[in-house]
Formats: structure tokens, C-alpha cells, sequence
């Protein structure tokens, strides 16, 4: 036995001044305990949470009745105990079952009471062994066991001697490292010269769970016992390395708050001295910007814009621009988003409640809470709304954040010609601010509003930039994730904003813009619909205003047609509110000076109240006379009706154009006259009948201008009538483009146009063979009463238009008739 005693790693007091400890064990004194005879029958001690090795000494605490009659029996008889390890330290009373099949046969040292009155052993591991039978559990438990056969390790083995000497060194590295173990282990660890006692000693000491140590335990090849030791040690030091770097970090850092803080203190006694003291204007931005949910970058940035604002004199000009800056970081709603309506149904019945019609937009915000139903996020879309002045294109967006629940914000662009209306201006300057978008997403305070980018077609440019281009990146689903502002000079992400556009005329868009947007065309409305519009929202919405009762003021379907019908000639509507509101002022006077009426107002008393009527349905319909044609043309205010009127007087084939024609449009004509000349015989005009006649064409209302190529048939058929004098057939219009080939060209504008022809009382209509397409996709209400013919040439258009064998006087003798030489 050697002279040097210590306490093992696992024992964490010392019991009293009697206690025995056990000295490091020799080499002679393992090879003596190997020598140790296995008895056959053994009581067997189930531990909790550890393992017992051969040679090491442990103290344990024995709680159970078992343990604690096994215990005292072992110690006064001198007698062997097995043990165990619990697979499961959570079971109070083990059976066989419950416990490792590998154990270590042991001796109990010392048995003794604690003050607190359990019972503590001080036992030492002899050999290793395998539980064979069960026996019993009474008075404990009991089982036959077998001697564990153990392949010992060659000494000569230089890749053994190397992982022994790498279990040393990583042991006393270990020790050097860890606070926790006394330093006089590293002395034990020096005075142990038995390889197998060193590996049990560690492995029992060693950082590891109950169920890695009863592995270690159960490998019978002492070299991979070595290995696995070696790899858990390796373990170990890495984890005490990785853990002792991040406290010396931590106490750098500690000392480096402190060291600021002492400066800081310093600086704001400094600042009071010089008369500073904004202090608590830098703790409410602190405090607000705590609550914010912005990325790891816009925190940075606010951080140190705050720390420069901190360096700042109160007094100087600087400190109030970034203070207007940091505020205006504080108030923007980074990530904070209104929780959209999931319910579709209520959604659907918001929109009809708020706008009759309208289908397709409806259709496509349904789809649009669809999807982000489903998929939880998505880029919203940008929308634009295309149609004639008065349809309810801006009214549809706030009707659209209602069904969302999300907030509404309206920005008109009418006008706007200044770039940095869109992106902000940079903070040197003086009254510099953020663009409008920043601006209005900040008023809602919320992320993810409908915002309305209201006549964006009416956007200009200027010498100071062009703001279509600035809109490209606000626009765009792919780029307005990251939208710089000049004033904020950092992203801002957009993309959870529902962008409506609305727009009069797409032609003026920028081609790159309009690519930007999905067009929802929202062409007009139907008499028809005029008046459920009317009735549903116009009149209730007239009352309300001037201060009336509903039951003051009725007005029936058949009135509200015969204001349409009478006093209004639009796409939209809102000529139509302006008349229902000068009918409700009428009845507001009558109630203001108490005078008798009756609620229900009849069509004489509305024509009195409302006084001549504005348009003429007669001339929208007149085609009696040759050479005039009613055709149809496209508006930025919806579809009109235009009437191509030909004139022929002596003269030498001069051609007149008056009526404020664009050049288009005068092409047209030429075109026309051109085709005409080169197919005159074909329609019963002789050649040279051409050079005898002036020819003057004109389209009223000759302050108007007009443009575009979709009068071409309507001219030619005026020609037409006028050179064979036959009339054109009533309540006809037409409108497509020719060409010199005497093709007709499909044109724009279909269902605009329609809707024209409809309100004017037209129910035929001659469009080019290609248009046909355009006219199927139109609901079938806007068609009712209509009937079309689709042409494909000169020849067809003529079959189609032109009242056969109906001629007027000749005009002189060159004419020769139609009916005599047509082929």
C-alpha cells in the first residue's frame, strides 16, 4: 500500500476523523485483487446514479431497507456485494429486470450514521462480473453470477502506451481547467502506475452520464475501453476550453460596460455643466424603440443614429433635424400589420353592399383573400383600375380595405411632377421629409394597408425628376421588398401593401409601368345598372347629406330611368348624382319652408325640377339623309357616338377635312377616298366621276378634338352613300380600321363603345370580323337589344351598311346608277 492518501474526485465531504481512506492502489496490490475468488451467490446493491470500477473507492447513502440490511450485513461478516446500476435511477424498488447485466463485486470500507440520521458506506469495486440467476428479494436481493472475462492489454503495445499517455495528459488538463476538482488530483493521477486502476479511476471520476460510464463499464477489450475513455476526456476539454473562453469574454465585456459607464456618467456631468441635459428625451426614444419589430439592420442604424444625436448640443440647428428623424423611425410601422379577413362570404357581401356590378374587380379580391388564405403570406398585387371618370374606380379601393380589414390610405398623383414626392428628400436639406408613400404608410401605422395611387396616368415630369420612374420600384413585386427612400436612406419593405392604381387612359402611362400592373378594365354601366346604383347608393347617399328622412323623399325606378335617359350621357355616375342631388335640394327647400308636397315625385315634377333635358336621343339615330354615318369612338370619359358627315359640290376632286381631326384620323379619310377611287365601278361610280366633284367631310362638334384609326369604315361608308346617293340603314353604327387592300382592322375600346351605341338608342352594330372575341367576353346584359354583323372587307361592309336600290337624284349625267352596274 502506498503512504499517499487522497480523497477520490467523487466524494464531495468528509464524513469524520475515523474515516479510512484508500490509498492509491499498486500494481502488485490490482494483481492481488484479480486474484480475488468470485463467489457464486451474491447480495446485490442496486445503485441510483453512478457506477462503481474496480479498485476506486465511493461513498453512497443508502436510503432503502434492502440496501441498508445488505450493507450492514456485508460489513460485519467481511462478505462480497454486488453492484449494480439501475437501467432507471426514477424506480424506487428494482427487480432483476430493472438492473444492468454487468456489475462490480465490492467490499464496504466503513459503515456509519450521518447527523441527519441515514446511513453512509464507504465501499471499494474488486472485479467486474455478469448477473446469471435470479434468486430472490428477501431480505434483498439476490442472484448467482459469473466471473466477466476481461482481454487484457499488451504493455508492449505502443499504440496502447500512446492512449494511455494522451488520457493522462488530457486528465491533468482537465483538472488545471475545471474549479471544481481539487488540484491535489493531479498528484493521485502521478502516483498511479497501474494502467487498469487509472482507467477505472478516471472513468469513474470523469464527466459522463450513469449510462456512458455502464458502458465503459461492459467493454471487455481494455484497449477500446481505453479508446472510448480517450474520446470522452477529449470531449470534456473541449467543452471546459469553449466554456472558459466565453467567461473571459463575458468578464471583457463586464469590464467594458463599466468602463463606459463611468465614462458616460463622467460625459453627462460634463453635458450639465455646459448645459446640455437631453438625457430623457434619448430614454423615451429607448423605451419606444423597444416595442418596435425591425430587422437586426434598421436596429443598428437607429442605434447609431440615436448614439450621434446623444453627441449633440440641444442648441444646435443639427439636433432638431435628427431628432425629426429618429421620430419619424419610431413612428413607422416596421412589420406591424393588420390581421387581413379570412371570411370570404362576408368579404363578397361587403363589395356588392358597397358597388353594384363590377364583377371582375370583385371576382379578383376574392381570389387575392383565396390564395392568402391558403398560403399564411404572398406579395400583394398591384391592381389598376382602368376606366372612364365616375365608375367607382377610387370608391372601390376603400370598399376593398373594408373587406380585408385592413387600413385605407388614398394618394392622389393628378399632376405630380416632382420625384421627390415618391422617394423623399435627402436630410441635408433644409425641410427635408419622406416621400408620400413613406408618409401615408406612417399615418395608418400599419405595414400592409390598400393604398390608392389614385390617376396615376395623370403623372408628369418636370426638371426635377420624372416620379413614373420613381413609381417603377413601388410597383414592382419583385423590387419594392427592399423601396429606398431618400430620407430614410435604408429599405423599407412595401410588398405587403395592396397597391390600386386608377387610371383614365392607359396611353399615357410609361409602357414600363403599365407592365407593372394587372389591368382590370372597368368600362360603364348599364341603364340597368344606373339605376340599382341610384337607388341603392346615389339617392340614400343624397338624402343623408341634405339632411332629409328617407320617408321625405321616394323616388322610383321609372324616375330615376327618365333622369338617366334625359339628363346624363356618361360611362359613369356621376353626372347622374349631381342631377339626384338637384332633385333632393328641390325637396330640402320645400321641407325647409314647410311647404306641401308629396314623397313620391313623378317624372313631370322631376322634369320641372331638373328643366330641359340636356341631349337629344333624334339625332343620335338620324341617318336619313346620304353620306352621313354614325360611328362609335373611345374617350378618357367612356365610349361616345360620333356622326361622319360628306358633303359633294362641283369642283376638281378637292378634298376638305374639317371637324378638328387628328392626323390619324385625316389618314383615315385619305384612305377611304383612295380605296374608293380605285373600286368606284365595283360599287357603280364611274372613274371619272371623281374629278367633277369638291369633297368636304366633317364630324361635329368641331371644338372636340378627335383621333385615332377606328373611323376608317365610317368615313368610307360615308363616301360611299354620298357619291352613289344611298342611304345608310337606321340605327346603325360601325367602327374599325381599313386598309388600302380593303381589309378591316379589329380596334379598341369594344365594350365602351357598345355601351355608347346602347344609350344612344342604336341596335346595330358593324365591327370587324376580329372583334368578334372582344364581344364574347362582354356580360351578356350589356347586349341586350343589340344585334351585330362582323365584316371582313370592303365588299361585306358594303352588303352590311348600304340600303340597296334606295338612290337619291343622280348627280349629274356621268353618275350612273348602282343597281345597273354593280358586280
Amino acid at each position: 500500500m502506498s503512504k499517499f492518501e487522497i480523497k477520490p474526485f467523487g466524494m464531495d465531504s468528509i464524513v469524520d476523523e475515523d474515516t479510512e481512506f484508500i490509498p492509491v492502489m499498486t500494481t502488485e496490490e490490482e494483481e492481488s485483487m484479480n486474484k480475488v475468488d468470485i463467489p457464486t451467490e451474491v447480495g446485490i446493491l442496486p445503485l441510483r446514479n453512478t457506477v462503481l470500477f474496480p479498485g476506486v473507492v465511493i461513498p453512497i447513502t443508502v436510503g432503502r431497507d434492502k440496501s441498508i440490511k445488505l450493507i450492514q450485513e456485508a460489513y460485519k461478516k467481511k462478505t462480497f456485494v454486488g453492484v449494480v446500476s439501475q437501467k432507471d435511477q426514477n424506480i424506487d424498488d428494482p427487480g432483476f429486470e430493472d438492473l444492468n447485466q454487468v456489475g462490480t463485486l465490492a467490499v464496504v470500507i466503513k459503515l456509519f450514521k450521518m447527523p441527519d440520521g441515514s446511513t453512509t458506506a464507504i465501499i471499494q469495486g474488486k472485479k467486474r462480473f455478469n448477473l446469471d440467476t435470479y434468486l430472490g428479494n428477501e431480505p434483498y436481493l439476490k442472484a448467482t453470477i459469473q466471473e466477466f472475462v476481461e482481454i487484457k492489454a499488451n504493455e508492449d503495445d505502443q499504440e496502447y502506451n500512446a492512449i494511455i499517455g494522451s488520457v493522462k495528459d488530457i486528465s491533468h488538463q482537465i483538472i488545471k481547467l475545471s474549479p471544481n476538482i481539487p488540484s491535489e488530483a493531479g498528484f493521485a493521477l502521478n502516483n498511479i502506475d497501474s494502467t487498469s486502476f487509472l482507467l477505472n479511476f478516471i472513468s469513474s471520476n470523469m464527466n459522463a452520464t450513469v449510462a456512458e460510464k455502464q458502458q465503459i463499464l461492459e467493454i471487455t477489450d481494455q484497449k477500446e475501453r481505453a479508446k472510448t475513455i480517450l474520446a470522452h476526456l477529449s470531449k470534456d476539454l473541449q467543452l471546459l476550453e469553449i466554456k472558459n473562453q466565453i467567461q473571459s469574454k463575458v468578464k471583457v465585456e463586464v469590464d467594458k460596460q463599466q468602463r463606459e459607464y463611468f465614462l458616460n456618467q463622467q460625459l453627462k456631468t460634463i453635458k450639465e455643466e455646459l448645459g446640455g441635459g437631453n438625457d430623457r428625451e434619448l430614454e423615451e426614444l429607448k423605451e419606444k424603440a423597444k416595442t418596435k419589430k425591425w430587422t437586426k439592420q434598421t436596429q443598428g442604424l437607429f442605434e447609431k443614429e440615436l448614439d450621434k444625436l446623444g453627441r449633440m448640443n440641444p442648441n444646435a440647428a443639427e439636433y432638431s433635424i435628427q431628432m425629426n428623424y429618429l421620430e419619424t423611425l419610431l413612428e413607422l410601422p416596421w412589420n406591424d400589420c393588420s390581421k387581413d379577413n379570412f371570411d370570404l362570404k362576408n368579404a363578397s357581401k361587403v363589395l356588392d353592399k358597397d358597388h353594384f356590378g363590377l364583377d371582375k374587380v370583385k371576382k379578383r379580391i376574392l381570389e387575392h383573400l383565396a390564395v392568402l388564405k391558403l398560403k399564411g403570406d404572398m406579395k400583394s398585387p398591384i391592381l389598376c383600375l382602368y376606366g372612364p371618370p365616375g365608375v367607382g374606380k377610387t370608391s372601390l379601393g376603400k370598399s376593398i380595405a373594408k373587406a380585408l380589414g385592413r387600413k385605407y390610405v388614398r394618394m392622389s398623383l393628378g399632376g405630380l411632377r416632382d420625384e421627390a414626392e415618391i422617394r423623399g428628400h435627402r436630410k441635408t436639406y433644409i425641410g427635408a421629409m419622406p416621400g408620400r408613400i413613406i408618409q401615408n404608410i406612417k399615418k395608418v401605422n400599419k405595414s400592409n394597408p390598400v393604398f390608392v395611387l389614385d390617376e396615376i396616368d395623370k403623372v408628369g415630369a418636370s426638371h426635377q425628376g420624372d416620379p413614373s420612374s420613381a413609381l417603377l420600384e413601388v410597383l414592382d413585386p419583385e423590387q419594392n421588398t427592399t423601396f429606398y427612400d431618400n430620407y430614410l436612406e435604408m429599405d423599407y419593405d412595401l410588398s405587403k401593401v395592396m397597391f390600386i392604381a386608377t387610371a383614365n387612359n392607359l396611353n399615357s402611362i410609361q409602357p414600363a409601368l403599365l407592365d407593372r400592373m394587372e389591368i382590370i378594365d372597368i368600362s360603364g354601366y348599364t341603364l340597368e345598372e344606373k339605376i340599382q346604383i341610384a337607388k341603392n347608393h346615389l339617392v340614400p347617399k343624397q338624402i343623408e347629406e341634405h339632411g332629409l328622412k328617407k320617408k321625405q323623399v321616394e323616388l322610383s325606378e321609372e324616375v330615376l330611368a327618365f333622369i338617366i335617359d334625359k339628363y346624363t350621357r356618361e360611362s359613369g355616375v356621376r353626372t347622374l348624382e349631381r342631377e339626384v342631388a338637384k332633385v333632393i335640394r328641390a325637396i330640402a327647400l320645400k321641407v325647409a319652408v314647410k311647404e306641401d308636397y308629396l314623397p313620391q315625385l313623378s317624372i313631370k315634377e322631376v322634369g320641372e325640377i331638373l328643366g330641359i333635358s340636356h341631349y337629344n336621343r333624334d339625332k343620335a339615330i338620324n341617318n336619313d339623309l346620304a353620306g352621313v354615318v354614325t360611328g362609335l369612338a373611345w374617350t378618357p370619359f367612356g365610349g361616345d357616338i360620333l356622326f361622319i358627315e360628306t358633303s359633294l359640290s362641283k369642283g376638281k376632286s378637292k378634298l376638305t377635312l374639317t371637324g378638328n381631326l387628328g392626323d390619324v384620323m385625316k389618314e383615315s379619310a385619305i384612305i377611304a377616298l383612295e380605296y374608293l377611287k380605285a373600286h368606284g365601278e365595283q360599287y357603280g361610280i364611274a372613274a371619272h366621276s371623281f374629278d367633277n366633284w369638291n369633297i368636304h367631310i366633317h364630324v361635329p362638334e368641331g371644338a372636340t378634338p378627335k383621333d385615332g384609326p377606328s373611323a376608317g369604315i365610317t368615313i368610307f361608308v360615308a363616301l360611299l352613300s354620298a357619291f352613289t346617293q344611298q342611304k345608310v340603314k337606321s340605327n346603325l353604327a360601325m367602327t374599325g380600321e381599313i386598309t388600302l387592300r380593303g381589309k378591316i382592322l379589329p380596334v379598341g375600346g369594344i365594350k365602351e363603345k357598345i355601351l355608347a351605341a346602347k344609350r344612344s338608342g342604336i341596335t346595330n352594330i358593324i365591327l370587324c370580323a376580329d372583334n368578334k372575341k372582344d364581344v364574347e367576353d362582354i356580360n351578356d346584359r350589356y347586349l341586350e337589344g343589340l344585334r351585330f354583323q362582323y365584316v371582313s372587307n370592303m365588299e361585306e361592309l358594303f352588303e352590311a351598311a348600304i340600303l340597296p336600290e334606295k338612290v337619291s337624284k343622280p348627280l349629274d349625267i356621268n353618275f350612273i346608277p348602282a343597281k345597273e352596274t354593280r358586280i
